[in-house]
């Protein structure tokens, strides 16, 4: 397999005046969106991966303590960001789209302030969910705010972790195990496959109380409830995420936390327990892959592959896949299976 072409990274003069906190592009990679402790969020067009030079972005102003993280909003939605920030606040920007040069630009179209500390991280559900925003900070609370059709925002605050929640990932919208289960037949009337595949609203959350919980939204109660909890940090968790999943049986969860640990957590069906396992970088390093030894399994996994079953390539041959990291799970997890 021919080496992957690596272009130099290029610096980008953002004209922030304190320290950078996160940077994310949005679904095309388009746009660039950062935050800083200077209390700011900019925006910069991204142009052959190069952000645009001839400005220094435009600067979303509405925060009055750092900026932790901003997250974008799927397409179907509008050009929509979110920011959290020390002060307490979650605050959701939209672009307004001119019709001619020099018009448009960002507005503030919500301010949360349910929040009595730190709001630490956002996260926007999967687009199939709705415009859906999850938030964590240390006041203990998780809150999440629902876009309705008349315009409004709905929010749900409940309690989560003591001291302190660090950091939320949204499951995939997709039940597990759906994409091999038969699904109901469409009724009469119905065009063939237009039954809607079941979907779950479900996330994991990382807290200070050296936990990991995960959360399920019930349509009989109108409310979110604790479903697991995932025992086996000894420190702070500083942060989560749940791996891609087009419907297998098999969900993954990283945890990484203050005790200088990743945790893997596999559940081999939605009845299944989760079942913990420490990640080993060392094994990277004395793998036969890595030592260019034999290997009796194909495991060297090229970073396209990520989490796209249905597009596999290089030496991947079936199972689920998820790289954290620069790692790769594939099928049971034992360890590093090889640096992608």
């Amino acid at each position: 397999m021919a080496a992957t072409a690596v272009t130099e990274s290029v610096p980008i003069e953002t004209a922030h005046e304190d320290m950078i906190h996160d940077a994310q592009l949005d679904y095309y990679g388009k746009r660039l969106a950062t935050c800083s402790s200077d209390r700011t969020v900019k925006v910069f067009d991204v142009v052959d991966g190069d952000a645009q030079r001839s400005t220094n972005g435009q600067t979303l102003k509405g925060h009055t303590g750092p900026v932790w993280q901003v997250a974008w909003a799927h397409p179907k939605f509008g050009h929509i960001l979110a920011s959290c920030s020390y002060d307490g606040k979650v605050l959701i920007w939209k672009e307004q789209q001119g019709q001619g040069p020099n018009t448009g630009g960002w507005i503030k179209i919500k301010e949360h302030t349910l929040h009595t500390a730190s709001v630490n991280s956002v996260s926007w559900a999967p687009h199939e969910l709705g415009a859906i925003l999850a938030c964590a900070s240390s006041d203990g609370k998780l809150s999440v705010l629902t876009f309705k059709n008349d315009g409004q925002w709905d929010a749900d605050i409940f309690n989560a972790h003591a001291i302190g929640c660090n950091a939320i990932s949204w499951a995939p919208a997709v039940v597990p195990g759906s994409l091999i289960t038969p699904q109901p037949q469409s009724a009469p009337g119905q065009a063939p496959g237009s039954t809607q595949a079941p979907i779950v609203k479900r996330f994991a959350s990382a807290g200070c109380d050296n936990l990991v919980k995960i959360w399920g939204y019930r349509e009989d109660s109108q409310s979110w409830v604790e479903e697991e909890t995932l025992e086996g940090h000894t420190d702070w968790v500083r942060d989560v995420a749940w791996a891609p999943n087009i419907g297998l049986p098999r969900s993954y969860i990283a945890t990484a936390s203050q005790d200088k640990t990743v945790l893997i957590w596999t559940k081999d069906s939605p009845t299944a327990p989760w079942v913990k396992t420490a990640l080993d970088p060392s094994s990277a390093l004395t793998s036969p892959a890595a030592a260019g030894g034999a290997q009796s399994t194909p495991r060297k996994v090229p970073r396209c592959c990520v989490a796209r079953v249905v597009e596999p390539c290089g030496e991947f041959v079936g199972g689920e896949l998820w790289r954290w990291e620069g790692y790769a799970l594939e099928g049971e997890f034992e360890g590093c299976l090889g640096v992608c």
